[in-house]
């Protein structure tokens, strides 16, 4: 029979466990938006406070300090949202080439006209902090290498289907897919026009048809 005594401390141990993980994940979400919006240095601890109602001592509990936050943020909400949005699909696809098109029409077609006006997340750290801070610099590369060797993988596995050309150049291919969606965003929002995007990325996709 289990100790009454023990099986209390233990669903107590793991319902604090679970409302301290659930702050954490709240403060960072209110930290990715705050960032998205404000660029990382001018992003405010104070209002991230404000946004989510919690206390300094819950935020300095999880993070040292503004520094680890935005760490954090690189290493879990945008490293989630690249392989959510990305690698998982392109590691199971069997075209890939049809895959990266789907991902691109679904991408564009979630965004609004507020994503627009702040750009992509990773692209605007990248931007901002990877010529003042090794930290952020190593973190925001490890995450396009990702998606460059997703892209590269998914294309090699679409030349053994012989559905991709044999004579292309995979890692190549990868490194202008992003740098030019990248650049898509870029180019939307300094002229804060959606149009600007969609031309763009059709433009892409014309590309991509061009690997078959």
């Amino acid at each position: 029979m289990k100790s009454a005594w023990w099986h209390a401390w233990r669903c107590n141990r793991c319902d604090t466990e679970r409302a301290s993980e659930e702050t954490r994940r709240t403060l960072l979400l209110a930290s990715f938006e705050e960032i998205h919006r404000c660029g990382f240095q001018a992003s405010s601890l104070q209002n991230i406070l404000k946004n989510t109602k919690l206390t300094k001592g819950a935020l300095y509990h999880h993070f040292r300090n503004k520094q680890d936050i935005g760490y954090a943020v690189v290493d879990e909400i945008l490293k989630d949202f690249i392989h959510e949005q990305w690698i998982k699909p392109l590691a199971q696809t069997n075209d890939p080439i049809q895959t990266l098109k789907e991902i691109m029409q679904y991408t564009g077609e979630q965004m609004t006209q507020e994503d627009i006006e702040l750009g992509c997340p990773l692209n605007n750290l990248s931007q901002e902090m990877s010529s003042i801070d090794d930290g952020f610099r190593h973190r925001i590369e490890g995450l396009y290498q990702d998606w460059r060797v997703a892209i590269a993988d998914a294309l090699e596995s679409g030349k053994a289907r012989q559905l991709v050309r044999e004579d292309v150049n995979t890692k190549q291919f990868a490194i202008v897919f992003v740098a030019t969606l990248e650049g898509c965003i870029g180019m939307a929002k300094s002229s804060q026009d959606m149009e600007i995007l969609q031309e763009c990325g059709m433009g892409l996709m014309d590309l991509l048809e061009t690997l078959r």
